[in-house]
This record gives C-alpha cells, sequence and structure tokens, in this order.
C-alpha cells in the first residue's frame, strides 16, 4: 500500500494524515483532531471517554475507526486512531464544542441542499456552475464539464441496465475506457496530474474532456447496439467505446505533434493554459 504522510493545518494545529492510494482515502488522527476542535489538555483521555460514551448509545462509529503508525513529536512512529474523511465528519458532530460548531452548520447546510436537489435536481446543477465558477473556470469549460456529466449519466443508467453495479464494476468498467483511449488506467491518469482525491474530469482540459465524452457515448451506444451480459461482456464493450476516442487522440496527436493527455491539472487550466481549443482547430484545418 503506497502511503503518504503529511501535516495538515487545523485550527492553526497539527494534524497528522495519511494517504491510502490504494483506497484513494485521507486517514486523519482522531486525536489530533480531538485536541484541535476541544483544546483539551489531555486528548487521548477525552478521546476514550467519547469513544465509551459513543458505545453506550450504540453507535457504530467505533467500529470504523482503525489505526495506523504516524510519527510523534519525539520522531518515531507509533500506532495512532485514524478515521475517514466521511467517519472524521460524523464524529466532530459528537463533539460538544464552539469550534465543532461551524462544522455542524455546514453539514445541516450540505444536507438540506441534497434534498432539495432530489426534489428539485436543477439546483444542482445551477450549485455546479456557481461552484466551477468561483473556481476560477472558464465558462466554455464548464460548459463541456456539464455536458460530460450528462453523457455520463446516460452511460451508468445503461450499465445498471445491463446489471452492473455500482461501485467496483463501475469503476473496473471506466478503467477499462479509460486504458483503450488514453492508454493509462484512471490511477496512472491521476498520478500523471499530481491528483490524489481530486475529481479526474475536473482537472481535464477541454480537449481531453471532449474525447472522454466520446469515449463513454460510444460505449453507451456500442452497448445499446450489442446489448452485453455480464462484467466481461461489458468490459469488451468499454475497450471498443474507449478505442473510438482512441484513434480520434491519435489522429489528432499526429496531426498536431503533441500529446493529448498531459500532466496540466486544474491549476494550469484556471490559469488559463489550456490551449485544447486552439488544437483541435488547428487540427481540423488540416
Amino acid at each position: 500500500m503506497n502511503k503518504d504522510h503529511s501535516i495538515a493545518l487545523f485550527n492553526q494545529k497539527t494534524v497528522r494524515r495519511q494517504w491510502d492510494d490504494e483506497k484513494e482515502l485521507w486517514h486523519f488522527s482522531v486525536i489530533d483532531v480531538i485536541e484541535a476542535l476541544t483544546d483539551s489538555s489531555r486528548p487521548r483521555k477525552y478521546w476514550n471517554d467519547l469513544k465509551a460514551k459513543l458505545q453506550e448509545e450504540g453507535s457504530e462509529l467505533s467500529e470504523k475507526i482503525g489505526q495506523l503508525k504516524m510519527k510523534a513529536s519525539d520522531g518515531k512512529y507509533y500506532s495512532t486512531d485514524v478515521a475517514d474523511t466521511r467517519t472524521m465528519l460524523r464524529l466532530i458532530q459528537s463533539i460538544p464544542s464552539p469550534k465543532a460548531e461551524p462544522f455542524k452548520l455546514w453539514l445541516a447546510k450540505v444536507g438540506y441542499e441534497r434534498i432539495e436537489e432530489t426534489a428539485d435536481p436543477e439546483l444542482a446543477i445551477d450549485r455546479a456552475m456557481k461552484t466551477y465558477l468561483q473556481k476560477g473556470y472558464s465558462k466554455e469549460w464548464i460548459n463541456q464539464r456539464l455536458k460530460s456529466i450528462e453523457v455520463r449519466k446516460e452511460l451508468t443508467d445503461e450499465w445498471q441496465g445491463r446489471g452492473m453495479k455500482e461501485g467496483l464494476e463501475f469503476a473496473i468498467l471506466t478503467d477499462e475506457i479509460t486504458r483503450a483511449w488514453a492508454e493509462r488506467s484512471v490511477k496512472d491518469y491521476k498520478r500523471l496530474k499530481g491528483l490524489k482525491k481530486e475529481n479526474l474530469r475536473d482537472n481535464m482540459s477541454t480537449l481531453e474532456l471532449v474525447l472522454n465524452m466520446l469515449a463513454e457515448a460510444s460505449t453507451t451506444e456500442i452497448s445499446k447496439k450489442k446489448k452485453p451480459q455480464g462484467l466481461e461482456q461489458n468490459k469488451q464493450i468499454a475497450r471498443e467505446g474507449g478505442g473510438v476516442a482512441g484513434v480520434a487522440r491519435k489522429e489528432i496527436e499526429r496531426q498536431t505533434g503533441r500529446s493529448v493527455v498531459t500532466s496540466a491539472n486544474a491549476r494550469s487550466l484556471r490559469l488559463g493554459k489550456d490551449d485544447s481549443v486552439k488544437q483541435l482547430a488547428e487540427s481540423e484545418k488540416k
């Protein structure tokens, strides 16, 4: 398991964290978060008391707490309780502290928004547009990104209709599509762009997005035509759909002399360094 050890600042206090490359999850030190939120001089005792209280209440939260070796102030590594982001947010809700209150208010706000979006899905699109604009993306890129979400939804609906399960099987099929058009796995693609938990599509250039959409749309149409059954047949369709975009990628690269798949990520895209539209226009002229 490839692990990345680092320290994050939280309320001006250090919180140790560790990245699990296989599961693509951050694990945070529970003791460090407890200390940052409560200012307790004995965070370990505070956590032990809280853990006992949660167990008495029948909470399953403690069962989701793991242990990893993390570097202590003396430079040595000791086993310490850790939680992933989802578990940590749930744990924060159980901490009666003024410093935890902003997180609780934020979680309530997000929960309310999700309920609203269930009743009116258009609200989710509007919020996505505003979020991308706030992050500094161009309107042209955002339009492509929102279109890619629509194309992806059509594909996952098709997969569900073929009996594929959301989660692992969707991930396997997505990986097949990506390998076919980009000639690298999703994980390798993310490594190329220096990503961890970030969404890969949010870090694609316009041209990368267009080709990824072509790959997914082609997979959808081929699947509707051939009606695959079982994971292996669906994997073959995914390779065929991805291959359509792979041919297009190679032709663009042949005519422009530049690689479509690059290490450029969201930061460089927001800085206006994405020349994919110009590159695509030049290839079409040729």
